[in-house]
């Protein structure tokens, strides 16, 4: 049985404000659930539940049964999976290491969607860590946390100024995706760099084009204006990394 009480904090990480007062977040669906319960770096403090989930679930965590209209109440899904766990945020022991490896940039991506995607894209091929304008979508938005599919736990994500942290890191080259850039397909692999993925409909700034070693660009053969953030990040990365 949850409590209204219950109902409205929960309702309330829907909101960053709420996430940062508490250091917690949000996640939901058993595949999800079960990756931050098993993540080292991450611990789930409760977690709400259908019973067919609890006498399944076999974990040390507080459950609290619900029934499936509670679920529907606290749940950020249009259709609640199972099981909604609330977790403090990720923590991460040592300083991320730009140089040596490849790194993302995000230049304002801010659909939560696009931004979970790209975690998962960067956890897929290896990418540690995402560094994020601040005015990115937060990476504890419920929907980028379920677009992320588990992947917030093993990727770095920073929200921070991202020019100055570039200016920082001049000594790293920096590849801005624009719309005629060089033909990622032509160049070779790196072992090294920013890759920065510029805003949904803007792309990347003039500053931080300005700031670039090389402009990159996925050939275009049919009509389409541009591609989805994510998707093209997907296909930057196969050909690069």
């Amino acid at each position: 049985m949850i409590t209204k009480n219950q109902v409205k904090y929960i309702q309330s990480l829907g909101q960053k404000k709420s996430r940062d007062a508490d250091n917690v977040f949000i996640a939901e669906g058993p595949k999800l659930v079960k990756e931050l319960i098993d993540a080292e770096n991450c611990r789930v403090t409760q977690l709400y539940a259908l019973k067919e989930w609890i006498d399944n679930a076999g974990t040390g965590v507080e459950m609290i049964e619900v029934s499936v209209d509670e679920l529907q109440k606290i749940s950020q899904l249009t259709t609640p999976n199972q099981v909604l766990a609330v977790a403090e945020k990720i923590k991460w022991e040592n300083e991320p290491v730009v140089k040596g490896n490849v790194s993302l940039a995000l230049d304002t991506i801010q659909d939560p969607g696009n931004m979970g995607t790209i975690i998962r894209l960067a956890d897929w091929f290896g990418i540690k860590n995402i560094f994020c304008s601040a005015d990115s979508a937060d990476v504890y938005n419920p929907k980028v946390v379920q677009a992320s599919m588990g992947s917030i736990t093993r990727v770095r994500v920073e929200h921070l100024d991202l020019l100055p942290f570039l200016k920082a890191n001049n000594d790293i080259r920096i590849y801005a995706t624009v719309l005629n850039g060089r033909d990622i397909t032509k160049m070779e692999k790196i072992n090294e760099g920013i890759i920065v993925i510029g805003n949904e409909s803007k792309g990347v700034s003039d500053e931080i084009l300005d700031l670039s070693n090389v402009q990159i660009t996925i050939p275009k053969k049919g009509k389409a204006e541009s591609l989805n953030a994510a998707v093209a990040t997907g296909i930057i990365l196969s050909h690069l990394v």
